[in-house]
């Protein structure tokens, strides 16, 4: 059983006060469900789950008055076997995206308080099907992703404790012994070639074969083609499955990675492709880095709606869109070129998503001046830099020569821990994981 960072988030809600009910969002096949169960299970004496894809039909239940004990004595007619005990039971509305009047009773259930109700959905942020009345302000809300770094070794059998030291090294600033830094990085590529999609990460867990990986994380793109072709309207179907399947392209194959549409179409243009990059934001496939025009917080104020580029929202999704043999490339470091650069640049950026961080970059053509990554962290901006290999970081440089007010900036490479020199930090790769 792959450990998840999700289960303590949803057991400081459980503790919480105040507890109003709990929405775990995400894409589909991060693993939102297995955790909510394995935590029920745990943690209550009783588990009621209800799929509204596998049991459509339990929507009746939610088809008369929204009062908890009318919904409360329709779910004991429906299963029987039930108690449904305030305090003991926990209620799972899973894929609650397919009944809205489920959504609607979040509001009743949390103005109730006498259970405990979690909601799971993939697909929460397109106009689906409208719910009569959403529960603003009385549903608390956990986004999950795939594994992180740190999540892919604690499957690898390496403890919590041996992961925590490398906080250690990124406070103290000191090189990694060589050792354990040659095994690090290993890990880290095999991390890139398999993704954080639980399924794929306890299959690579339990055989090592990337050809049963490869397997699977097509197998999971088919599903979210799948959801594209199910769930979008007919204006955006074939559109946003190919600016969906254009991001490898994007990525990886040439070195301006800023989203072009004219790799979705020979002579693309946003007027015609806009919409569907926004469906695939709303559906969680993709997520953005925004181009900024300033490096001055808030970094939103500065941002352009129509730069930026777009990035799977988890790299197993990435995976599949190329040859088996890349993978090959990455876990024995024969990648060579854009795909290099491109690949980890991808890492980093799915990293720092994964941590709920805000995405941006900058880029000044007259100056040549390119920043990979900004984020904004304690009201600052802190600037990122990726390298292939360990080259200078010119750029990074200037910025913080010109921006007094950026304290520091980080330059991860594929090397060890450097020395830091005008407020820049040279950390590994795989140091992303632990920022």
């Amino acid at each position: 059983m792959l450990k998840r960072k999700a289960t303590k988030d949803i057991k400081n809600w459980l503790h919480s006060k105040d507890k109003k009910c709990l929405i775990v969002q995400g894409a589909r096949q991060t693993g939102k469900t297995y955790i909510i169960e394995q935590f029920a299970k745990e943690n209550y004496e009783e588990f009621v789950e209800i799929n509204f894809k596998q049991m459509p039909s339990a929507a009746d239940i939610f088809s008369g008055d929204l009062t908890v004990d009318a919904m409360v004595m329709a779910m004991r007619f429906r299963f029987p076997e039930k108690k449904i005990i305030p305090g003991e039971t926990m209620i799972f509305l899973d894929e609650i995206q397919e009944c809205q009047e489920a959504l609607t009773s979040l509001k009743f259930w949390a103005i109730d308080n006498r259970f405990d109700v979690i909601a799971s959905g993939s697909l929460l942020g397109i106009d689906y099907k409208r719910a009569s009345s959403y529960p603003v302000g009385y549903v608390d809300y956990l986004k999950m992703y795939g594994l992180d770094f740190e999540e892919f070794l604690w499957g690898m059998g390496i403890s919590e404790d041996m992961t925590g030291n490398f906080c250690n090294y990124l406070h103290a600033e000191t090189v990694i012994p060589e050792a354990v830094h040659s095994q690090m990085m290993n890990y880290y590529r095999q991390y890139i070639a398999t993704g954080g999609m639980p399924e794929a990460v306890q299959k690579y867990v339990d055989t090592r074969d990337f050809r049963d990986v490869d397997r699977i994380q097509r197998s999971l793109l088919q599903g979210y083609q799948y959801d594209i072709a199910h769930y979008a309207t007919a204006e955006e179907k074939v559109k946003a499955e190919k600016c969906y399947l254009s991001l490898a392209k994007q990525l990886l194959d040439k070195e301006n990675h800023k989203f072009q549409y004219k790799e979705v179409e020979h002579g693309g243009r946003a007027q015609k492709y806009y919409s569907s990059v926004e469906w695939l934001l709303r559906a969680d496939m993709v997520h953005l880095c925004k181009l900024v025009t300033d490096v001055r917080f808030d970094l939103d104020d500065y941002a352009r709606d129509d730069f930026f580029r777009a990035y799977t929202t988890d790299l197993s999704l990435l995976m599949a869109m190329k040859d088996f043999s890349l993978k090959q490339h990455i876990v024995e470091n024969t990648l060579a070129g854009n795909s290099k650069g491109g690949i980890y640049e991808c890492a980093i950026a799915d990293a720092l998503y994964k941590k709920g961080y805000p995405l941006y970059f900058y880029k000044n053509e007259t100056l040549k001046k390119e920043i990979d990554v900004l984020i904004q962290k304690d009201g600052k901006v802190l600037p990122i830099e990726v390298k292939s290999g360990n080259t200078r970081a010119g750029s990074l440089k200037s910025l913080m020569k010109n921006h007094k007010d950026i304290c520091f900036g980080y330059k991860f490479v594929d090397g060890n821990t450097g020395v830091s020199e005008d407020g820049i930090i040279t950390l590994p790769l795989y140091m992303i994981a632990f920022i």
